[in-house]
């Protein structure tokens, strides 16, 4: 194309030359009509050229506005008699198909990488110079205040020394900050990063939750010594109940028993009572350790509490039932579910046992702009001691004299298996509060 519009103005700039030098020649030798004529034909030339020049700077400036705005929809028609235009538009074409792959090919990329963030359960947020928040994932919008927000300074409503202590940590130093949210205390360890545009610098912040991390591998500990000590007692156990029992057989049908085959047969029994008694207790806690995957289906909220209404429906305590979406739809493993609601129901009632005018209240409620469904069991009973309210959902622990200390670790793995949370609070000689939260 250079070429030929090289040659087309060369060749213009020669006949121009040309005409002039005959105009000059024409007006010597005073033949004014072809003098006329050159002239014309001269200012028909320079018309053309500026007529040529100008479509080709529409063309050039067209092409300039699409990629000052990324508009890179533009495309020249290639069906002009003129070569030298035609050839012009299919390179500006080609221009604009370069730039909509390469802009094209940034947005996947970013597409990518936001994406791949997004599935990180760690709360990472991306800060300019003046603290105001130009990304943050998924996570961080749910975890930190449930919606966006824009300036680092919002976060404050979480711990009023955050920003000042973001703004005071150095990249590769990890701090630990405590934020409250709500009922929730949640501990974060925060680890910051700096890094450079082409236009500004940024900081990149990473806070992870250590409480989800740390009960997580403390229910992995707890299954695996579960486990172990499982297989190991009733691989001991089963043979002893089988020749107890096979003993105690024999001897019963001994027709003459001495005194030394009776204190045999006692023993064997004993024995034998005592191991039959291990193996259940065993099998009570290798619960903890074999809990099935939730098989998730929908299940209607008015379904699962009209069925639990039925089971607790005792005179002496009042039970109130405030279930304001009973056409709520979650998806639970509903036979799991129904265990955990019954076993709180049943810590509630025994904690209302020596109180007077007990009541138990289960409510629910759904938070329609954080897309969150609160289940609450409340009791006026006995309450929890503040030094052991940490400890309640610790397998094993349990203050009842004949408890076995699973029932509440069986419930939090239940739920945080449903991607759920499970939370109390309570106040020795007023009352308990088993708070649920569910995405729905």
């Amino acid at each position: 194309m250079n070429r030929l519009y090289t040659l087309r103005i060369v060749l213009i700039m020669l006949v121009l030359v040309g005409l002039a030098i005959v105009s000059v020649l024409f007006y010597q030798h005073k033949l004014y009509f072809c003098l006329l004529f050159a002239g014309l034909t001269i200012v028909a030339l320079i018309v053309y050229s500026c007529y040529l020049q100008q479509r080709t700077t529409k063309l050039i400036l067209r092409m300039v506005e699409s990629l000052r705005y990324n508009d890179f929809s533009l495309h020249f028609s290639t069906d002009h008699k003129s070569v030298l235009e035609n050839n012009l538009r299919k390179d500006i074409n080609e221009v604009i198909t370069n730039f909509r792959e390469q802009l094209s090919g940034q947005q996947e990329h970013t597409l990518y990488y936001e994406t791949l963030l997004n599935t990180v359960d760690s709360c990472i947020l991306i800060i300019d110079r003046k603290d105001q928040i130009q990304w943050m994932n998924k996570t961080a919008t749910q975890e930190l205040l449930g919606h966006p927000i824009h300036s680092l300074e919002e976060l404050n409503l979480l711990n009023k020394k955050f920003s000042q202590q973001i703004k005071e940590l150095i990249p590769g130093e990890v701090k630990i900050i405590r934020l409250f949210k709500e009922d929730f205390i949640q501990e974060m360890a925060i680890t910051i990063s700096n890094y450079s545009t082409s236009k500004e610098k940024l900081r990149l912040i990473h806070l992870k939750n250590l409480r989800s991390i740390l009960e997580e591998n403390e229910m992995e500990a707890w299954q695996k010594l579960i486990r172990v000590l499982t297989h190991e007692i009733m691989n001991s156990i089963t043979p002893i109940i089988s020749l107890s029992d096979t003993l105690c057989d024999r001897i019963a049908e001994e027709e003459e028993n001495g005194k030394e085959d009776n204190m045999i047969y006692q023993g064997m029994k004993t024995i034998h009572r005592r191991s039959k008694g291990l193996l259940e207790f065993v099998k009570n806690y290798r619960q903890l350790s074999r809990l099935s995957n939730p098989i998730l289906t929908p299940v209607r909220i008015g379904d699962v509490f009209s069925d639990i209404q039925k089971l607790y429906s005792t005179t002496r305590i009042k039970y109130t039932y405030q279930i304001e979406n009973e056409e709520q739809i979650l998806m639970w493993d509903r036979s799991q579910m129904e265990q955990v609601l019954i076993n709180l129901m049943k810590n509630a009632t025994e904690a209302c046992d020596e109180v007077q005018n007990p009541t138990i209240c289960i409510s629910t409620h759904y938070q329609k702009e954080k897309k969150l469904f609160v289940l609450t069991i409340t009791d006026n009973g006995c309450g929890i001691l503040p030094e052991i309210l940490d400890k309640i959902f610790v397998p094993f622990f349990t203050t009842k004299p004949k408890g076995s200390g699973i029932g509440l670790s069986l419930c939090k793995q239940i739920v945080n298996n449903h991607g759920g949370s499970i939370s109390v609070n309570s106040e020795a000689n007023k009352g308990t509060s088993f708070i649920l939260k569910f995405k729905a």
